[in-house]
């Protein structure tokens, strides 16, 4: 992820709705993409894709893929008991940088 994909993902919308539509985050076996809508700051929806949900230093995180775009998007996820989901922005560099370097080291991984 280069620095201009960084900066648009921390330094994007910050104020993100999750739909989940109750779908099991969790279940990396099934073949089915994952969607996940987010509605922005402006009440517009964007769609993307669920990448993958993944542990950095006892917080979970999640990377999204939106439709027609490169850019992955990294946030903090957060499900209470009830199911719902609520994703937080990364706002600290260094939390970002080591999410960011988390994130690397699994994809690059599933790719072999």
């Amino acid at each position: 992820m280069n620095k201009e994909e960084k900066d648009c993902c921390k330094n994007g919308n910050e104020n993100h709705e999750c739909k989940c539509n109750g779908h099991d985050h969790h279940d990396h076996e099934h073949e089915e993409v994952e969607m996940l809508e987010l509605t922005l700051d402006d009440d517009t929806i964007l769609k993307t894709y669920v990448l993958g949900i993944f542990e950095v230093e006892d917080k979970e995180y999640i990377a999204l893929l939106p439709e027609n775009d490169e850019k992955v998007l990294l946030y903090e996820y957060i499900e209470d008991e009830e199911g719902s989901v609520e994703l937080k922005v990364i706002e600290e560099d260094e939390e970002f940088e080591t999410v960011s370097e988390a994130y690397n080291e699994l994809f690059s991984e599933e790719d072999e």
